[in-house]
């Protein structure tokens, strides 16, 4: 069965696509319910997909959680981002005072909606003056710990060997060489 990732991210397919060379990529409108709960709304989106084709999917959602905003703006992220930017959050978090943040990934697997897995990564870091003009999002305002640089200073090679969806993809990889 063909294994289908649903994305219109270049991107990221090819983050995923360099751990799970099988993956093909699928760009279809989903609805993208508006949920704190990450795996909601990759669970909606999956079931959304279930209808289109006979299929095995992945969906995922990475998220950016800030210390001290209690979480926010989580699965939210692309909502802040359209309207504030990254320049937007970056001066919330300086004003705030605390830059700790999690940079997390939830991947959902389906091959019906009673069979839905989901796998997650993380890795914690903080908030950063935007710099760097690689990857995508807020890449630009997030610098991992241990590290000098932010992802969008990183080059595709760094940034994949510490990302939290190279964490999620491994141990989808793991759990779909087991089937």
């Amino acid at each position: 069965m063909t294994l289908c990732f649903i994305t219109g991210n270049k991107n990221k397919f090819e983050e995923v696509k360099a751990v799970l060379p099988v993956v093909e990529q699928l760009d279809i409108d989903l609805p993208e319910i508006q949920e704190i709960d990450a795996k909601e709304v990759i669970k909606a989106k999956l079931i959304g997909a279930l209808n289109h084709k006979k299929a095995e999917f992945i969906v995922e959602d990475t998220s950016l959680y800030i210390d001290y905003l209690n979480g926010l703006p989580g699965p939210l992220v692309k909502w802040f981002l359209k309207t504030i930017g990254n320049d937007g959050l970056f001066n919330i978090v300086e004003k705030l005072g605390n830059m700790k943040a999690e940079a997390k990934t939830i991947i959902g697997y389906a091959k019906s909606p009673e069979e839905i897995y989901y796998f997650e990564g993380s890795i914690e870091g903080k908030i950063v003056s935007p710099r760097g003009n690689a990857g995508f999002g807020w890449d630009p305002i997030f610098q991992p710990d241990g590290f000098s640089k932010s992802f969008a200073e990183m080059n595709q090679e760094e940034k994949n060997k510490i990302s939290m969806r190279r964490v999620a993809l491994t141990q989808l990889k793991e759990f779909i060489s087991k089937l």
